[in-house]
């Protein structure tokens, strides 16, 4: 019996997006910790520090997506192989700059969210109102982190659109 009020087939399209995310989402992390122990430079302390703080709410985001996935009565992907198949980011060298590393984790943030979109899509479809929660407030926070990121690598002089916006 389902404690769920869904339907399985309905369900299916949710758990292979949400795979394919949790597929990503363990990329991303190990190329956070590859950043964290490789970066160098003037922004060695800063850097260091955001990378950890990255790599460990990614950490937790890859148990609440496994989580969810069993949630919905299905197992999640958990062999690395797999992982590295079907992620939508990719591993690069950790021989970067700072520059170039804060440039790749802000690229692979845009490959994330539009997975998110589609886990979002699938549950909307499925009327899967737990991993719309769920995946919504990633989205909210994903984009918050970008902000910080693009925001370190813009130069003082730099300014925000002057435009005010009104009704």
């Amino acid at each position: 019996m389902s404690y769920l009020n869904m339907q399985d087939e309905k369900l299916i399209p949710v758990v292979v997006e949400l795979n394919t995310l949790l597929a990503s989402y363990h990329t991303y992390y190990q190329k956070l910790r590859s950043f964290h122990w490789n970066v160098l430079g003037e922004n060695f302390f800063d850097l260091h520090n955001k990378f950890e703080e990255l790599y460990t709410d990614a950490r937790t985001k890859i148990d609440d997506i496994a989580e969810r996935i069993l949630t919905l009565r299905y197992h999640p992907m958990s062999k690395l192989s797999d992982y590295l198949e079907i992620s939508e980011v990719k591993e690069t060298s950790p021989l970067q700059s700072d520059q170039e590393m804060v440039l790749q984790i802000i690229s692979d943030h845009k490959i994330l969210l539009a997975q998110m979109s589609k886990v979002i899509e699938k549950a909307d479809e499925a009327k899967d109102e737990g991993t719309i929660d769920l995946i919504g407030a990633y989205i909210r926070e994903l984009e918050k982190s970008s902000w910080m990121l693009d925001a370190w690598t813009k130069k003082t002089s730099e300014k925000l659109n002057k435009n005010i916006i009104s009704s």
